[in-house]
């Protein structure tokens, strides 16, 4: 068994209010849960307005697929214009 753990750190500009960062932050969460099927949340920063870090788990049987899944669930917050990704962890067991 392949465990991944993805945890990026992310800057959101636009974000004015706690509210409008939520609304960022769970629809990109949503979104990389259905895609990809990961496990997904937000564990840091939990009350900054214009940071957020979220937490991503793969598991499988094969050391490539799930590096493969967790590097394209990080291409696409690198393509998501709202928000900047700042600090990137990826690790497997």
């Amino acid at each position: 068994m392949v465990v991944g753990v993805l945890t990026v750190e992310l800057h959101l500009y636009e974000a004015t209010s706690l509210k409008e960062k939520r609304h960022v932050v769970r629809s990109t969460l949503d979104t990389l849960r259905n895609k990809f099927n990961l496990s997904a949340a937000e564990v840091d920063h939990l009350d900054e307005w214009q940071q957020a870090t979220l937490g991503f788990s793969c598991v499988g049987n094969d050391r490539q697929h799930v590096n493969s899944v967790l590097n394209k669930a990080l291409d696409f917050l690198y393509a998501d214009p709202r928000i900047e990704v700042v600090e990137v962890n990826l690790e497997l067991w």
